[in-house]
């Protein structure tokens, strides 16, 4: 027979600054499939929500997507260096 110890332990998961913020705008118009693309800050897809208005007078309803990197860590530990996910193997875990 074999035995296990679980050591349950807290963690937080927090905003990664040096990962940074994406922001994509959708044209929410019907018949319209245009994007922002991704943004490496909101202003450059909000800006191109004001031109795409502007060039299409009715086209007011967008959709706001962002996206963000978390950490998280072991309560009581420091955050280990930001890893490029090329260079780390998540365990089988989904991305």
């Amino acid at each position: 027979m074999t035995r296990a110890v679980y050591r349950f332990v807290d963690h937080t998961i927090r905003h990664e600054p040096a990962g940074g913020i994406v922001a994509e705008l959708f044209c929410m118009t019907y018949g319209c499939d245009k994007s922002s693309g991704a943004q490496g800050n909101a202003e450059d897809a909000q800006d191109w929500a004001l031109r795409h208005t502007g060039l299409n007078p009715g086209h007011e309803l967008y959709r706001r997507e962002f996206s963000d990197h978390a950490r998280v860590t072991r309560a009581g530990q420091e955050p280990a260096a930001l890893i490029s996910r090329s260079s780390h193997d998540c365990g089988g875990a989904a991305r």
